[in-house]
């Protein structure tokens, strides 16, 4: 009885932990100019002109013309955005 109680117990802390944990969230970001990145954060971007688009729209869409992906090979751990295909730190 005694070990029933305490895996019960265990059971339903697990759960409560996996309710309370704050999901991992990542973004697309795509400027006006059709410059799309990578990022763990939603940032104010300085202007109009900025879109933010949950991580799995990058699967979606057809990259030609109109956007193009810079790949963070480049990597930018500060923050900041693309203008014009180079980077500008915040």
């Amino acid at each position: 009885m005694k070990m029933r109680t305490l895996l019960l117990g265990a059971i339903v802390s697990t759960g409560a932990m996996i309710a309370l944990a704050d999901s991992a969230s990542a973004y697309v970001v795509c400027n006006r100019s059709g410059d799309c990145w990578h990022t763990d954060n939603r940032y104010r971007y300085p202007g109009p002109g900025f879109n933010a688009y949950p991580d799995d729209w990058y699967f979606h869409q057809r990259w030609d013309d109109r956007y193009r992906y810079r790949w963070r090979g480049d990597y930018h751990r500060d923050r900041g955005y693309y203008r014009g295909g180079v980077w500008i730190q915040f």
